[in-house]
């Protein structure tokens, strides 16, 4: 059930407080997706136990689950357009939509984030002889972006879209190597077979992916974003983007973790790009 109409349904059996809770959720949910624990309790005048004890009256494990299950419904809107849009949405109401609900996404996924595997696939990166990245479909842009950025680092990489490229890619890989697989479902059966040939050829499989998938369980390890997009239904947007964002973080760490020496190459290589510019 949507969440909001989870909230209305239960509201007669809520507490005192509870129901404050509930209000101050349902006159605001795109605020209180964006909202700490501790704000939601000021705002509705309660104690952070009050609103823990809330989330769980909803069957949800607690504030960080419960904003997850918000930020979903809240995708409920006009199938295969976009997120929580409605028919008769003129251009400042859709675009204001889709941005809002973007960045709510983005917040939910950057607190499901697990910084410490960060680090780990960073490690894997900068040690790697060659790096893969493959996605299809939408998460195809993805991977060529990805491509884009370490491009530049002076590593040997690797970006096909076909299938077959990225099956005959696999089979060369030997122990050294790191192939990054790019689906936000990790259903897609083709790549879960890319995983299979990458490891049994001895190369270290990082999936970004969903947490429990069967990409997932096929991976060395697994970057895991909670994006609520169900991209069966709606096409995929925030979870594209998500996706980019963490490209972006793992291209960071890459480069804060080979050093200034590093750096400057990457300034060299910036400034060789300067005469393909007007100026501004």
């Amino acid at each position: 059930m949507n969440i909001l109409d989870k909230i209305s349904e239960y509201h007669g059996q809520l507490s005192k407080s509870e129901k404050k809770v509930a209000e101050t959720i349902l006159a605001n949910p795109q605020n209180a997706i964006h909202s700490s624990i501790a704000t939601l309790a000021r705002q509705a005048n309660v104690s952070e136990p009050t609103v823990n004890r809330f989330c769980r009256r909803l069957d949800t494990k607690g504030f960080p689950d419960f904003k997850l299950h918000l930020a979903q419904s809240l995708a409920n809107g006009t199938p295969y357009v976009s997120r929580h849009v409605d028919e008769n949405d003129g251009p400042e109401e859709y675009t204001k939509k889709i941005f809002e609900s973007t960045m709510a996404s983005l917040d939910v996924a950057r607190q499901s984030v697990d910084v410490v595997t960060v680090n780990r696939v960073v490690d894997l990166l900068t040690q790697a002889k060659k790096i893969s990245f493959f996605g299809l479909g939408a998460s195809a842009s993805v991977a060529h972006d990805a491509l884009n950025k370490f491009f530049r680092f002076n590593v040997p990489v690797v970006y096909f879209d076909d299938i077959l490229m990225q099956r005959m890619s696999c089979m060369n890989c030997d122990e050294g190597d790191v192939v990054v697989l790019i689906s936000h479902t990790g259903r897609t059966k083709s790549l879960v077979e890319i995983a299979q040939i990458a490891r049994h050829n001895g190369a270290t499989v990082v999936g970004m992916t969903a947490k429990d998938s069967p990409l997932a369980k096929e991976c060395s390890m697994v970057l895991a974003l909670e994006v609520p997009e169900d991209t069966d239904m709606y096409m995929p947007m925030a979870s594209r983007i998500a996706q980019m964002v963490m490209i972006d973080i793992l291209a960071t760490g890459f480069t804060l973790r080979r050093g200034p020496r590093f750096r400057e190459n990457l300034k060299r290589v910036k400034e060789t790009l300067r005469g393909s510019r007007f100026d501004k």
